[in-house]
């Protein structure tokens, strides 16, 4: 098999499964773009709107409205920046990381049933790929 299958069969296997992951969501689930910005701020604390934007490869542009949601609904938290006090800081609030568990449980609840249909070998090339996939999703 070569590199361009291989790429298009781990894509289409990433695809479903992430379809399926939404589809776990419960209503009123946050929107793929808020646990983006979410859990860029759990993973990496306090950020500016466009580092976080840059983060996940989005103009900050694109990411306003959802900043606006997230603040609104009190899961982050916008602050004037110590160096420079004409840049704002966002912050991960502790109703914001709740958020983010009970979405992310969610999802978690439905894959730790489907991962016990797997054979402890089967798991065990998951959770290598799962390693793998983190270090390609890294790569520049």
């Amino acid at each position: 098999m070569n590199h361009s299958t291989e790429a298009a069969r781990l894509r289409r296997g990433v695809v479903r499964l992430n379809r399926r992951l939404r589809h776990e969501r419960g209503d009123g689930s946050l929107s793929p773009n808020q646990l983006s910005v979410l859990g860029h701020l759990h993973r990496h604390g306090p950020a500016t709107p466009g580092a976080v934007a840059a983060a996940e490869r989005q103009r900050p542009q694109s990411l306003t409205r959802v900043f606006a949601e997230l603040e609104a609904e009190g899961l982050i938290v916008r602050e004037p920046g110590t160096a420079d006090r004409r840049q704002s800081v966002l912050s991960l609030t502790a109703q914001g990381l709740g958020a983010l568990e009970r979405d992310m449980a969610e999802r978690d609840d439905w894959l730790a049933g489907a991962l016990d249909t797997l054979s402890p070998t089967e798991r065990g090339v998951l959770e290598l790929a799962a390693a793998l996939m983190e270090r390609l999703a890294e790569a520049d």
